[in-house]
């Protein structure tokens, strides 16, 4: 029997894997939107709140008065009389040399009972101290010494004050070692010196502020002084003034305001002051001018102070999502309402092929208006359009041009412009009226980055 040699190869059918197509398209589903998402713009939304910008009104200042220094003109022991912070007579008695220690002697060994603070002097120590504690930093421990010498001299005044007013007792041997010095002009008492008397507001620069390297002599009771010495530094005037140093777009609105409240933060006591503009050498300061409280802070070279000014509310947005947008003015006369919505439009003039002129009703937004003229968009319209008035023949050529200030409204998932009328700004945020016809409400959604985004842009965020 003859073999059959026709035996053909087994073809395996082909094997079609489910499972591996759909991770196949899953995975170029999933490359191609990595691809998109790194090579596409993030359009990112921000909700419009209502608030007010923080802007910091609280200023260190350095005050200036018309001042003079006083020196002795003897060698001796020196006891003073006035109170610091009070205001002395011309002629009144201030202060006395003993050159023999004999009024030193007599205060160390006067009567206690004779001597006894009174509530109001009680109420001055209370007041320094409170004044140093809520000043008081350890990176300054150096205060601590300047606060020391102010008590310790207060404290002498003030139980010397009845043993001083009694040196006639003295017997006239002894008081012919004693001189007595009198106020040559009325004005406030102070116990220290600090080199800025003579500081003009033209003269201030940054260096002045510095708390650091400032340097403050307190002139005390019972001490040891040379004729020409420093004894006390006399206030002339009550009218005084504050120098701080302020941006200039800040100063501007200073100036503008032309009197500002302002509240002393040692006492939260209020006063008004004029404003003026100092352009120095090394930049912009504001000159607060006041005519009273100058006897409070007469021994404070320093004065921390916060301005009361009138804050700017409506709604906060971001700067980056402003955005400038031409439109085209149309008069009022030449925008109607028409379509199956009743929408806002305008009938504009079109030319056919053969020659002849046919008038349609255009739709277009309203975006602001002034007095006479709307805003209408610049997408619709084109320059040269001609537009037909209502009941009648006159036209109107499409053609000039304004700009508006606003955002891009995303409320209905597309780019839409909302003019803005801002109130107030700083370096990252502004306040924009609220309650406009053609503006922004309270909770829109709205783009933070408006160079991101074109009018009418589809948002994906």
């Amino acid at each position: 029997m003859a073999k059959q040699n026709n035996i053909k190869q087994y073809r395996k059918p082909i094997n079609i894997n489910l499972g591996m197509i759909i991770f196949g398209v899953i995975f170029v589903y999933i490359v191609i939107g990595v691809f998109l998402y790194f090579t596409t713009d993030h359009i990112i939304g921000y909700e419009v709140q209502t608030g007010s910008l923080a802007v910091s009104n609280i200023y260190k200042g350095l005050a200036l008065r018309e001042e003079e220094v006083i020196v002795s003109d003897a060698s001796g022991y020196v006891n003073y009389y006035a109170r610091e912070g009070e205001r002395v007579g011309c002629g009144n008695l201030v202060y006395a040399i003993d050159e023999s220690g004999k009024i030193s002697e007599m205060l160390g060994n006067g009567d206690p009972s004779e001597t006894a603070m009174t509530d109001s002097d009680l109420t001055e120590l209370k007041t320094e101290i409170v004044g140093f504690c809520n000043d008081f930093s350890r990176e300054k421990f150096s205060t601590v010494y300047d606060f020391k010498y102010n008590v310790q001299g207060t404290v002498l005044k003030l139980a010397n004050y009845n043993i001083l007013s009694n040196l006639n007792s003295l017997d006239a041997a002894n008081s012919d070692l004693v001189d007595f010095s009198n106020a040559p002009k009325s004005g406030i008492i102070s116990y220290s010196t600090d080199g800025y008397e003579n500081k003009q507001p033209s003269e201030i620069t940054a260096k002045d502020f510095e708390t650091e390297n400032y340097t403050k002599t307190q002139l005390v009771n019972n001490a040891l002084v040379s004729k020409g010495d420093p004894v006390y530094r006399l206030s002339l005037s009550e009218d005084w003034s504050i120098i701080i140093p302020v941006e200039e777009e800040r100063l501007e609105e200073l100036v503008e305001e032309e009197y500002v409240k302002v509240k002393f933060l040692r006492n939260q006591q209020t006063s008004w002051a004029k404003v003026k503009a100092l352009n120095n050498s090394d930049g912009t300061y504001a000159e607060l001018s006041f005519n009273n409280s100058m006897i409070t802070f007469c021994t404070d070279r320093f004065v921390d102070i916060e301005l009361i000014t009138n804050d700017e509310k409506g709604l906060k947005i971001p700067n980056s999502a402003i955005v400038e947008k031409e439109f085209y003015l149309v008069p009022f006369d030449f925008v109607t309402q028409g379509g199956k919505n009743n929408a806002n439009g305008v009938l504009r003039q079109s030319v056919m092929e053969d020659g002849s002129t046919t008038t349609e009703f255009t739709v277009t937004q309203i975006y602001s208006k002034n007095d006479t003229e709307y805003y209408l968009d610049d997408m619709t319209l084109r320059a040269g359009d001609v537009l037909i008035k209502p009941n009648s023949t006159e036209t109107f050529t499409v053609g000039k041009k304004a700009t508006l200030i606003g955002v891009y409204n995303i409320n209905k998932g597309y780019a839409d412009f909302k003019q803005i009328i801002i109130l107030y700004r700083n370096d990252q945020y502004s306040i924009v009226q609220s309650g406009t016809d053609y503006g922004l409400s309270a909770y829109d959604h709205i783009v933070l980055e408006a160079e991101t985004v074109n009018e009418n842009d589809l948002i994906y965020e």
